[in-house]
């Protein structure tokens, strides 16, 4: 298969409630499989990408800041975004542990920051209450310029409705788990309802999906990758992907999904894999430290 991208090529963009446009496609960064600067910066000077996930639990906010330097792309070109660990939490917690991730990452503002999960543990107060606290934080965050758009990643619909009713901003992005096998389509029903832009990790489903029969069918009907069907599906799905790889080649053609559109039954034979399949599960204490 020939490369097909162009590092000039601009990719479609998803409009937040505050007027910012985020990129549809991204590169993940997740610590696991490990992390590595030569696709990092292959992606960023050959493959177009401007949108990078990242988080200070993957370990690396310090390692894209050296792959964002030798990269040569202006910061104002990049959009990045990286997350609060739940360890975190809480109103000055949260706000010494923005400037410490845009101290790793060399930046003097974060594109977006994302509540990293639900779940909050804070002596003497509710989930809930810690929750509202830690965005307060967020908020203040947003209203300095520090993030330019602030966000949440992996929550359900009544951790929504509550920071709805207990905050100021609602959140511009919810990041949650999409693929095949985990289609959470009344969370992205209400996301859409409220202006919240869904972002989905993992879609790839941890590799799961890439040799499925119905997939590989597919990948041969269109000339295309099993991966690049998975992304297509879901950024056809009106969902930001960021897929994530340590391999130049498979970013590469992980980018290679603008020049093709799946019929509308071969979505519907997509979508209708899931069988809400979580790959992704972390609870207390796990988190701690």
């Amino acid at each position: 298969m020939t490369s097909e991208v162009n590092k000039d090529f601009r990719y479609p963009t998803a409009a937040l409630a505050n007027g910012l446009s985020i990129p549809m496609l991204g590169l993940g960064t997740s610590h696991q499989g490990g992390y590595s600067h030569e696709a990092v910066v292959y992606a960023l000077q050959k493959c177009g990408i401007r949108h990078i996930d990242t988080a200070k639990r993957y370990g690396c906010e310090s390692h894209l800041k050296e792959a964002i330097r030798e990269s040569g792309v202006p910061r104002q070109d990049l959009w990045i975004t990286t997350k609060l660990w739940p360890s975190d939490y809480g109103y000055e917690k949260a706000l010494q542990a923005c400037r410490e991730s845009c101290e790793r990452l060399g930046v003097d503002y974060i594109d977006l920051y994302l509540m990293h999960w639900p779940d909050a543990q804070i002596p003497g107060k509710s989930s809930r209450e810690a929750r509202a606290e830690t965005w307060r934080a967020l908020e203040e965050l947003y209203d300095n310029g520090i993030c330019r758009a602030i966000g949440v990643s992996n929550f359900q619909i009544p951790h929504l409705e509550q920071l709805k009713e207990d905050c100021d901003i609602i959140p511009h992005v919810n990041q949650a788990e999409y693929h095949p096998f985990q289609r959470p389509q009344e969370l992205l029903d209400y996301c859409r309802k409220n202006n919240i832009v869904f972002e989905g990790y993992c879609p790839l489903a941890k590799g799961e999906a890439l040799t499925h029969p119905v997939i590989i069918q597919l990948a041969k009907k269109y000339n295309k990758t099993p991966a690049q069907i998975c992304i297509r599906w879901s950024i056809q799905n009106g969902v930001v992907t960021i897929p994530k790889s340590t391999k130049p080649k498979r970013i590469e053609q992980n980018c290679e999904v603008f020049n093709f559109y799946l019929k509308k039954k071969d979505m519907d034979c997509l979508d209708s894999m899931n069988i809400n399949r979580k790959l992704i599960h972390l609870s207390y204490p796990l988190w701690n430290g």
